[in-house]
């Protein structure tokens, strides 16, 4: 007579397929951080910004900007890897969540605080 041994979900013997774990939290990888810290740069030689906050959730990073850091943010910068396939992972919000601008290439996202109607007083 045998006897069956269950084997557990996470076992390595269970499956032959892989599934691609989900990671514990999102993060901006070196090349989006530098694009992003780039047009950071601009701005506050310009002395439009002055502080930033970076948090990573786990459904999503957020790079935050503040003209000081006692106020809201002035604008929000996310990357939310679910909207990959969708409407684009990368976006620019303003204060009140107003979606400025949405896409796959963070680069070109970025580009919306070139256009001069996004100049501070």
């Amino acid at each position: 007579m045998s006897n069956i041994i269950p084997l557990s979900p996470n076992s390595p013997q269970s499956s032959n397929k892989k599934t691609p774990k989900r990671p514990s939290q999102v993060a901006f990888d070196r090349r989006e951080l530098g694009l992003i810290l780039n047009v950071y740069g601009q701005m506050v030689s310009k002395g439009d910004w002055k502080d930033y906050a970076m948090d990573f959730l786990r459904d999503k990073a957020v790079f935050s900007i503040y003209r000081k850091a006692t106020e809201h943010a002035l604008y929000r910068i996310e990357k939310v890897p679910e909207l990959k396939q969708k409407q684009g992972q990368f976006a620019v919000i303003a204060p009140g969540g107003l979606i400025l601008k949405r896409g796959h290439d963070l680069e070109t996202v970025l580009r919306v605080f070139d256009k001069q109607r996004f100049r501070t007083v």
